[in-house]
């Protein structure tokens, strides 16, 4: 699955995007996995209420499944103006 990440989160982990295999469940399951890959993974992932995630597109919760999902996004919460 492809794994994006955006602003500070792509600062922290140093690319803006991989391809990785995983047999994470949900969401929370991935970050489990890549926390323990390396620290800047722990550094990006360390405060998941400063973060946002969505599954092919689509805002959604940090419990949400895995199964079937091409692409998966991690990004700061935005503000509108």
């Amino acid at each position: 699955m492809d794994v994006l990440y955006f602003a500070w989160v792509r600062e922290r982990i140093g690319v803006p995007k991989e391809k990785i295999e995983t047999s994470a469940v949900t969401v929370n399951d991935l970050i489990a996995e890549l926390r323990e890959r390396e620290d800047r993974y722990e550094a990006a992932f360390s405060d998941l209420s400063a973060l946002r995630v969505a599954l092919d597109q689509e805002l959604t919760e940090f419990d949400a499944p895995l199964d079937g999902v091409r692409e998966v996004a991690f990004f700061p919460p935005m503000t509108g103006g």
